[in-house]
C-alpha cells in the first residue's frame, strides 16, 4: 500500500546516521533543519547559491581540500547534507577563516572550530550510496554509483595524487582535475595566490580534489583553453589583492591568454596552467618578502599565515621551526633588521589593511580573526605601522 513520504523523518534519520546536518528546501526556502553538532552558524551560508543551482537528481561540491556537500532533489524538493569532513583534518586556521566568512561572533570562534571537529568524516562514495536510497524513494530512479561519481575521479573521492617521480604524471592528473572552475576549488587557490603562499601551493597540487570542470566548449581542446582564461583572471584578480602591480599582473595575464592559444593538445594546455599559477604566487610571495631573499624569513611568513587567528608566540614559531626562542630572534633581526616581533605584527596588519579594503567586516570581527586581545590594540598596532586608523584607512580605499 502506497504511504505519504515523511520527508522530515527520513532526513532526520540520514542526519543521525551520517552525523552531519541535513536539510530541506522546498522551491529553494529552507524548510527542516537536524544537526547533531551545534555549529552556531550554519556553514552552508557560504556555498548556498551554488548548491541551490546545482542539477541534477543525485550530486555533490566539494568545498576546497576539506570538507564536501551532497545532495538530492525533484522539481520542487532538494535535500543538502554537509558539510561533511574528508579524513584529512582542517588546519585550525582554515575553520578560522570559515567562521569569519560566515559572521561567527568573535567569542564563539572555538566553540565553532570545536563543533565542526566534531563532524564525523565519510568517504564520498559512502555519502552518495546513502543518498541513491532517497533518491529512489524521492523520484523512483534506481541509479548506480557511476551515474553520478565518474571514472576519472580515481578512487572516487580522494585517492588521486600526483606522481611525484614524473612530470608526465604530475599533468597526466592535472587532466582529470577542475583546478579553477569550481567555486570551492578557485576560493582554495586564490588564497594561495593572494598570501604568495609557494608551500601551500605545492602541498594544494598534491592533494587537490579531483572535480569535474563545467562545460565550456564542446571540443576538448577549447575547453581547456576557455578554463585556462577564466582561470587566469581570476588568478590575475587574486594577485593584484596580494599587492602585485596591476599592470604588471594584467600584463602577465595578457601574456599567458595569447601563450594558451599556441597550445596544440590539452596537456600542454594543463602545464601551461599551473605555470601561470606558480608564476603569480612566486610574485606575490616576492613582493612580500620584500628585500628578504632567505629561507628563515620564508619559513616565519609561512607560519604567520597558517596562524593568523592566534595571538602568535615566538616561543611556539620556534619550537615548529626546531630552534630555540633566542637564537630564532637572534637570527631573524640579523637577516632582517627588524625584531621578529614587529615582523609579525607587520604581517597581521597587511592582512588587515586587505580585510579593510575588500571586506566590509566590522573592526570587532577583523581585529578578532587576527588575534588580537581587543579592538583597540589592533587599532593602536595598526595606527603605529601605516599612520591611519583603521576607519580612516578604509574610507580613503574605498
Amino acid at each position: 500500500m502506497y504511504r505519504e513520504i515523511d520527508l522530515p523523518y527520513v532526513c532526520t534519520v540520514l542526519s543521525n546516521l551520517m552525523g552531519a546536518p541535513v536539510r530541506i528546501y522546498e522551491n529553494a526556502e529552507q524548510t527542516y533543519y537536524h544537526s547533531l553538532t551545534n555549529l552556531i552558524v550554519d556553514p552552508i551560508k557560504t556555498q548556498i547559491d551554488k548548491l541551490l543551482n546545482l542539477e541534477g537528481h543525485v550530486g555533490y561540491s566539494i568545498v576546497d581540500n576539506n570538507f564536501y556537500y551532497a545532495f538530492v532533489q525533484n522539481d520542487r524538493t532538494k535535500i543538502i547534507v554537509g558539510p561533511i569532513p574528508f579524513a584529512a583534518e582542517a588546519s585550525d586556521q582554515n575553520l578560522k577563516e570559515l567562521a569569519f566568512n560566515l559572521d561567527v561572533p568573535p567569542d564563539e570562534t572555538d566553540n565553532f572550530v570545536l563543533n565542526m571537529r566534531n563532524l564525523v568524516p565519510m568517504p564520498l562514495h559512502s555519502t552518495i550510496a546513502a543518498l541513491l536510497a532517497v533518491n529512489h524513494i524521492l523520484n523512483g530512479e534506481k541509479l548506480s554509483m557511476a551515474d553520478i561519481i565518474p571514472i576519472e575521479d580515481g578512487e572516487l573521492t580522494r585517492s588521486a595524487h600526483l606522481n611525484e617521480e614524473t612530470e608526465a604524471g604530475r599533468l597526466n592528473d592535472f587532466e582529470n582535475r577542475d583546478f579553477n572552475n569550481s567555486l570551492s576549488v578557485e576560493q582554495a587557490v586564490t588564497r594561495i595566490v593572494r598570501h604568495g603562499d609557494l608551500e601551500s601551493l605545492n602541498r594544494y597540487i598534491a592533494q587537490a580534489p579531483a572535480i569535474n570542470s563545467g562545460t565550456l566548449a564542446k571540443e576538448r581542446l577549447r575547453q581547456a583553453k576557455n578554463t585556462f582564461i577564466v582561470s587566469t583572471t581570476v588568478i590575475c584578480r587574486a594577485a593584484i589583492r596580494g599587492g602585485m602591480d596591476v599592470q604588471d599582473a594584467l600584463k602577465m595575464s595578457d601574456s599567458y591568454i595569447q601563450q594558451v592559444e599556441l597550445c596544440k593538445n590539452a596537456i600542454e594546455t594543463f602545464s601551461l596552467q599551473y605555470q601561470m599559477v606558480l608564476d603569480y604566487t612566486t610574485a606575490v610571495n616576492r613582493l612580500k618578502e620584500g628585500a628578504y631573499n632567505s629561507k628563515l624569513v620564508s619559513d616565519v611568513r609561512n607560519y604567520i599565515i597558517h596562524h593568523l587567528s592566534e595571538p602568535i608566540k615566538t616561543s611556539d614559531m620556534a619550537e615548529s621551526l626546531l630552534t630555540s626562542r633566542s637564537k630564532l630572534s637572534t637570527k631573524f633581526k640579523e637577516e632582517t633588521g627588524v625584531n621578529l616581533s614587529e615582523f609579525i605584527m607587520q604581517e597581521k596588519v597587511k592582512e588587515g589593511k586587505e580585510l579593510l579594503h575588500y571586506t566590509d567586516k566590522p573592526l570587532s570581527a577583523i581585529s578578532a580573526y587576527l588575534g588580537f586581545s581587543s579592538q583597540s590594540h589592533f587599532s593602536r598596532i595598526f595606527n603605529r605601522i601605516v599612520g591611519l586608523s583603521p576607519l580612516k584607512y578604509r574610507e580613503k580605499h574605498r
